[in-house]
């Protein structure tokens, strides 16, 4: 009898696991992120669902990212999100829109760190997504930007890509007529850079 009964809570134990929910990975991004004037499912962040998916034990992505998002809006949204979907992984790509309308580095950085604290208290790891910005914008800005990133990186502990569109960007064939957001076929480049850093806090 006490044989069989041990054979059962394995046995449920064993279907537990099995049946267990995938673990999400949040996606906190703007138009970068959001499929901006390309199909949803061409986007860099329904391709990385579509591979969290092949995963044994599975994951998958949840995409919250919001053309025009700033680091303030991204940092009002993120407790609900974390409430809501317990990520075991935070992807925080905000930042481009901060640089684009020449905001506070100051405050750029506050944010980030904000949400950054946020998710680790939710013991979220986190990868951190930087950007680069066009050089009309001046050496001491965009070297301010990417110093941001580097910084933060490194005094919180978090993973970096330092430039999401790295190998993307300067590439005419790559990118749509604004300059700014790459076209389809160029996204699965753009996951590719994420996953090199991403990959390793899946583990």
């Amino acid at each position: 009898m006490r044989r069989c009964l041990w054979l059962l809570i394995l046995l449920c134990g064993i279907g537990s696991a099995q049946a267990a929910p995938p673990k999400t990975v949040l996606v906190l991004g703007d138009s970068l992120s959001a499929a901006h004037n390309i199909p949803i499912e061409s986007g860099w962040v329904h391709l990385l669902d579509a591979c969290l998916g092949n995963m044994v034990p599975k994951w998958a992505a949840v995409n919250a990212s919001i053309s025009g998002e700033t680091s303030l809006s991204g940092r009002n949204r993120l407790p609900a999100l974390l409430q809501k979907y317990h990520p075991a992984v935070l992807v925080l790509e905000l930042g481009a829109n901060d640089g684009l309308q020449g905001l506070s580095l100051p405050a750029l950085r506050d944010n980030l760190t904000a949400m950054i604290d946020m998710a680790q208290q939710a013991k979220a790891r986190v990868l951190l997504i930087g950007i680069e910005l066009p050089v009309n914008y001046g050496p001491q800005y965009r070297d301010g930007l990417r110093a941001v990133y580097t910084e933060l990186a490194q005094t919180k502990h978090t993973a970096l890509v330092p430039f999401l569109l790295d190998g993307v960007a300067l590439d005419p064939a790559l990118m749509q007529d604004d300059g700014l957001h790459p076209v389809a076929s160029a996204e699965p480049k753009v996951l590719d850079t994420v996953w090199k850093q991403l990959q390793p806090l899946l583990q």
